[in-house]
């Protein structure tokens, strides 16, 4: 059965929020990169990562990569899969800090995601299909050898799990805010509803219309800096109407996949850490905590975290990923 713990950062975005069971406190430091401030962490925070287009099936998929300083040779490639509406970025303060502990991060844009092609239709954005595409992305990554890592984040979760059911060559999975099927009922699901008729009649900028209303009643949003506002502005105008379509589709309609992933890491003798903020608002902890159970896979809780903590709390994030990767890969 999987154990619990939780993690907390010296910085995080957004004001604390009252841990459950504290056991250990990040020593990564966050706040300046090259005398810059990057306080709150967001998609925008500065990193040394390098834009690259990657093989992804029928065309190609952007991503950025955090290579090692000096020309190290990393201990593991980690794929990072972003969540619905998201993208690459979505784990800009995590990259360099991935990198620094030894892990070459690739951080990619799925399909119809920001600066990635769409496919065709809007069935090809379910999890199964682009399961399917990250595993033959995974199979090119893979050809020096090194050992791989793949972490979904929220719908990147269901995709990564897609990707290893059919066979994607990794020597661990992690899940992120992630959950064994469908959304829950509630306020994300219930926007997924409201923005499906939107999208379909008045297109990609009448959906950002809504978002921008609907961004009016968040005090969050509202205290975003410019640059980040603009900047997740141009992403979802950037966005496939097909991508959001078939994605939104996958996160109320996707069945419970949990057996057939057991049955494959099993199978593979791959090890899973499921894990997610103390206050994720998507799925349930409890649901999250049960699929670990389920899954045989360790669970952990980010401290100071909802349903990002990569922007949320990135130190508290990686404090808790690093110790787990190496020990999977015998290098702790």
């Amino acid at each position: 059965m999987g154990s619990s713990r939780t993690h907390r950062g010296f910085l995080t975005a957004f004001p604390p929020i009252p841990p459950e069971k504290p056991v250990c406190r990040s020593r990564l430091r966050w706040g300046t990169l090259e005398g810059v401030t990057v306080l709150p962490a967001s998609q925008i925070s500065p990193h040394h990562a390098e834009h690259v287009r990657l093989p992804g099936g029928s065309s190609e998929l952007a991503a950025l990569r955090a290579r090692l300083a000096g020309g190290r040779n990393p201990d593991a490639t980690v794929v990072l899969l972003p969540g619905y509406t998201g993208s690459k970025e979505d784990f800009a303060p995590i990259l360099d800090p991935l990198a620094e502990a030894g892990f070459e991060a690739v951080a990619v844009d799925l399909p119809g995601q920001f600066e990635s092609p769409g496919l065709p239709e809007r069935a090809d954005h379910r999890p199964r299909p682009l399961g399917e595409v990250v595993a033959k992305l995974v199979a090119e990554l893979r050809t020096d050898g090194r050992p791989l890592i793949l972490l979904g984040h929220s719908y990147g979760g269901v995709v990564a799990r897609e990707a290893v059911v059919a066979g994607a060559p990794v020597d661990g999975l992690v899940l992120l805010c992630s959950g064994p099927g469908a959304l829950p009922p509630g306020p994300r699901r219930q926007t997924l509803d409201l923005g499906e008729p939107v999208l379909i009649e008045h297109g990609i900028e009448g959906a950002q219309r809504l978002r921008e209303a609907q961004d009016t009643a968040s005090p969050a949003s509202r205290e975003q800096p410019a640059e980040l506002r603009a900047f997740l502005r141009r992403r979802f105008l950037a966005s496939a109407p097909e991508c959001l379509l078939g994605m939104a589709d996958g996160l109320r309609y996707e069945p419970d996949r949990v057996a057939e992933l057991r049955a494959a890491v099993h199978a593979a003798g791959l090890p899973v850490l499921v894990s997610c903020g103390v206050s994720d608002d998507a799925w349930s902890i409890d649901s999250q905590r049960d699929m670990a159970r389920r899954l045989d896979a360790e669970f952990v809780l980010i401290d100071s975290a909802s349903h990002s903590p990569n922007t949320e709390n990135p130190a508290g994030l990686v404090t808790a990923l690093v110790p787990v990767w190496r020990r999977w890969l015998g290098s702790d």
